[in-house]
Formats: C-alpha cells, structure tokens, sequence
C-alpha cells in the first residue's frame, strides 16, 4: 500500500483529495494544524470523515514547525507529496502578511527540506491563479511570465514555485505545482464567494459584490480539481536531456519541475455566478455594488490544454451544476434554510 502524504487535510480540497487517494488504496497522513482561520467546526466535521477510514492517519501540527515534516517524512517515507497547508486568502494578507510569510515560505521550505532527506517519487505542491496578477492576456498560459503579483498572498505563492524550481533543479526531486483558480463545492470554505453568498441569501442579508459585479472567474468543481490532481500524481517530470522543454510545456529545462493550470477554462461573470446561487436557492439576492478590493484582479480564466494533455482529462462541471450540489450539502449540513428551488 503506497502513502500519501496530505498536508493541509482537514481543509477543503485536503479533504477531498485524502478521500480519493484512500478511495485509491493510498494510505493517508494527513497533517493539519485546524487552524481558525475559519470555523474550526467544519474542519473537525471533516476530519471526523476520514479518521473513519482505519489507512487515515491524523498529524497535528504546523508545516512551519522546526523538525516536524523532517521526522515524519523520515518515519513515513511517503511515496507522493500533496502539499496543500497554507494560509489562504488575498484580502487576509493585507490585514496579517506574517502568517502567510511563515505557512506559506517558511512551511514550503520545511518541505523542501524533509523531502530532500526522504525523496518521495512525486510532490505536488499547491499555487494559485493570484500568481499571474496584473497579467491581462487570457486566458492564461503556464508558460506567460508571472512576475507582477498584486497580492502579498500571491507572491507567497509564486516564491514557493520558486523555491520548488531551486530544490527540483539542485537535488533532482520531481515537483508539480499546480495552479487553482476559484474551486468550490460541498464543505467549501466560509471565506469563500460561494459560501458567503449561499449563507447571506438564504439568510435575507445583502451580498457585497464587487467591482460592481463587472468581475470573472474560472469557478472550478472541487471534484474536477480533484480527478485533475489525481491523475497528475502519474505525470511525473523528468528533467529534458536535451535541456529543451516540449512545445507549450512548463517543464524546465534544467530541472524536474513544471507548473499546471487546474481551471474549468471557461470565464463566468460574477452576475452569473449569482444567477446560479439564486436558481439553487429559490431565492432572489439582495446585492450592495461596491469597488473593487485591494489585491485582488478583475477576471482569471484557465488555459487548462497543458493538463489535458498530460492527463487526458479536463474539468467539466458548469457553474449551475456545481451550486446546486453546494447548496444541497449547505442545507443538509446546516439545516434545511430556506425554499428549495
């Protein structure tokens, strides 16, 4: 039975890839500090799941913690890597960019580290959308420059596909990153669009919206992402012999590393996005049009052809589709709010 080791676990796409590699015959160490970011409740509702599974095993902690990834790589010997521990959110960063510089540098370099003592035979290490920041041509390309981040969150994350790229090269570890763009779904995060909105109009309150609704993302499925990932865990980089990386591949010329888009590739409006809210709900928004917030852009879309053809496979779940199984999950979850529509 190979392991699989989670980090960030009890989080929401934590969660449902530890499902899926269990699913899969994987054994899982998950690690996760529950840190209250955002209702710990739902993280331990989460955690609660998994630990039914008896090839589940929960570590508490830190990524950040002196020694901690060091001697559980060196007892575990995972075979794969699904790093996903970080403080999220581009809004947060502006408020308290010291936890991000240290979950997010400083527990990838933890990472790094452990992984280099214990080699496992494939990381794949989480990045964002954020990481294009004020590049404008879309849809985006993992192979476009992504040098001017407009988030502290986001250059977090673009350093560790940094970082990554330096440890790839120097000690020959095969690295993924991969870069989400808006997942939602089931258990979806309170900090989250879809959630705040869910909550807000079942509840009769006003939905901020901003940039006046003149706002797109590339909402994808948190199952999509999922299936994505698992199936990037058997494209494994190899460094090029030739020092010439494929024809529209990220792959490095110098080291095992690429990055990966895991979008839907399709840019819905933000006024779509609620439209949609409103038809799985039964009911109508109450929308406050604000301006748009510091550090965040007005559209992200995918170019998701690169893991198509690593892969063979391509998110595909609409945006209706998706929010009619989100609110479901929040009804049954919190109880049964509201109209069905």
């Amino acid at each position: 039975m190979p392991t699989a080791l989670v980090t960030g676990a009890a989080g929401f796409i934590g969660f449902f890839a530890a499902q899926r590699l269990l699913k899969d015959g994987y054994r899982v160490v998950g690690l996760d500090c529950m840190s209250d970011y955002y209702d710990v409740s739902l993280k331990e509702a989460r955690l609660a799941l998994l630990e039914a599974n008896p090839d589940f095993r929960h570590v508490f902690g830190k990524v950040e913690d002196p020694d901690l990834l060091m001697s559980l790589f060196e007892e575990e010997r995972p075979d794969v890597v699904i790093h996903l521990a970080a403080q999220a959110g581009v809004r947060y960063s502006i408020e308290n960019p010291r936890a991000y510089m240290e979950s997010n540098l400083i527990g990838t370099f933890e990472l790094l580290e452990a992984a280099r003592a214990f080699p496992p035979r494939h990381m794949l290490l989480a990045s964002t959308s954020s990481a294009y920041g004020a590049n404008t041509e879309m849809p985006y390309q993992e192979t476009q420059k992504a040098d001017h981040q407009v988030s502290f969150y986001a250059a977090t994350k673009k350093s560790t596909e940094n970082m990554a790229h330096s440890y790839a090269h120097l000690f020959d570890l095969p690295i993924t990153m991969f870069r989400f763009f808006t997942v939602y779904g089931p258990w979806g995060r309170p900090d989250m669009a879809p959630y705040k909105f869910t909550k807000a109009i079942l509840a009769g309150e006003t939905i901020d919206v901003y940039n006046y609704g003149d706002m797109k993302r590339d909402f994808t499925y948190v199952e999509d992402l999922v299936e994505a990932i698992r199936l990037l865990i058997d494209a494994v980089p190899v460094r090029p012999a030739d020092g010439v990386a494929p024809q529209g591949d990220s792959l490095s010329p110098v080291a095992p590393w690429r990055v990966v888009n895991i979008g839907n590739s399709d840019a819905v409006q933000l006024t779509d996005f609620i439209e949609a809210i409103e038809e799985a709900t039964g009911l109508k928004a109450t929308r406050n049009l604000m301006p748009m917030q510091a550090g965040d852009v007005p559209a992200t879309w995918a170019d998701a052809s690169l893991l198509k053809s690593l892969t063979g496979y391509q998110p595909k779940t609409n945006v209706r589709d998706g929010m009619k199984a989100f609110v479901k999950w929040y009804r049954e979850f919190y109880g049964n709010l509201g109209p069905k529509a």
